[in-house]
């Protein structure tokens, strides 16, 4: 196990890669923005459709002021709910309250059109589409069992003393069909659109050679847990790792045995890492890991492991074992910056001090010898031996 120093120091706000997280939205709020387009779409669609019955369908005249009367609530539930910022952040419970009112507003019109004979009847299904697309397999099977129980009722209307006859609920099933059926495949193609969406995330931020996160995965992931480090004042270090042997094993056994090597170093680098560590490839050979709730001495730790690792296990090249060695840059939070692009770039400053000194070591960042080259926003950070 690591052992962590206790007394972490609190920080300010990042002064850089900040727009991954402030200025952008998260992936899940996009999605849920987009989602949130197509129900306000879908609404009004439905609002139009009741509308043109009213219009062109020739309603019964008693009936025409309950469908006006419905008509003018639900718009103005969808105008409150959406338009005045009842809700500032999208979330999948307002979908879902959405789709309830629709439930609610349908019934309402097939009340007084008829019931399961009306030509409104199919509107449910856009209630079903909207859930299945939007919500998942478990609020789609309310939302269907709570439409069952609307066609239940209108039936009970028309005939409730056959309720209890075979005859009535073989004709239920048939009718309830539909619904089920366009529940069950919408839902499985809104699986199979986000797995591949899923999938297609995951290969953009991996790098394909090591499994590792790429630079676009890693800014992702560590914007957010050093927000928050910033915010509960914990400690954070980042490690610049670069193999000592990549260019001689290319120019010996050629670049599929460095892309085996670099394999090889990743192995060894991720048998001392937690699950919370995050790892990636900064490019070519070199290699950032940051290290959550993590200060100055548990990462030099950590680093000090890794060296060893990759120093006691030779590579197998085709020509027999081949020693290998990585040297190792250490920045931690808050005493060597206050921002991941400070930290990033100290921490490459000490891997590069590291590779002055002969390779194979672990060097911290030391502040005195920047002290010229500060930035700002740093300016105030104390010296550290």
């Amino acid at each position: 196990m690591r052992s962590f120093q206790d007394g972490y120091h609190s920080g300010g706000m990042p002064e850089s890669l900040p727009a991954q997280r402030s200025t952008l939205p998260s992936i899940e709020q996009e999605e849920l923005r987009g989602v949130s387009r197509t129900v306000a779409e879908i609404e009004w669609l439905l609002l139009v459709l009741v509308l043109v019955y009213v219009l062109f369908g020739r309603p019964i005249p008693d009936i025409e002021p309950a469908l006006s009367m419905a008509l003018f609530f639900y718009a103005a539930f969808v105008m409150s709910f959406r338009y005045t910022n009842f809700y500032r952040r999208e979330t999948r419970w307002k979908v879902a309250v959405e789709t309830l009112a629709m439930i609610v507003f349908i019934t309402w019109a097939l009340w007084f059109t008829g019931g399961l004979v009306s030509p409104l009847l199919n509107a449910y299904l856009l209630v079903v589409i909207t859930s299945a697309l939007t919500l998942g397999k478990v609020m789609t099977a309310v939302e269907v069992a709570l439409i069952a129980g609307c066609y239940l009722f209108f039936d009970w209307l028309v005939g409730g003393k056959d309720v209890l006859r075979l005859a009535f609920w073989g004709g239920f099933g048939a009718q309830f069909a539909p619904v089920v059926l366009v529940a069950y495949i919408t839902t499985m193609f809104s699986a199979d659109i986000r797995y591949g969406l899923n999938r297609a995330k995951l290969l953009s931020e991996t790098d394909e050679l090591t499994g590792l996160h790429n630079m676009r995965g890693f800014v992702v992931i560590a914007n957010r847990l050093f927000a928050q480090a910033q915010r509960y004042a914990r400690a954070a270090s980042f490690l610049m790792v670069d193999s000592d042997s990549l260019k001689q094993v290319n120019d010996a056994y050629g670049h599929e045995a460095g892309n085996r090597l670099l394999r090889h170093l990743v192995k060894a680098m991720q048998g001392h890492l937690r699950a919370t560590d995050v790892a990636a490839r900064y490019g070519g050979d070199e290699f950032v890991v940051m290290l959550p709730d993590t200060p100055a001495r548990g990462a030099l730790e950590v680093a000090e492991r890794i060296r060893h690792a990759v120093e006691s296990t030779p590579f197998s090249a085709d020509a027999g074992r081949v020693p290998c060695t990585v040297s190792i840059g250490i920045a931690s939070y808050p005493e060597d910056g206050r921002s991941i692009e400070t930290l990033l770039a100290r921490a490459d400053r000490a891997l590069y001090e590291a590779k002055a000194a002969g390779r194979n070591r672990v060097m911290q960042h030391n502040v005195a010898t920047e002290r010229a080259a500060l930035p700002a926003s740093d300016a105030q950070i104390p010296t550290s031996t």
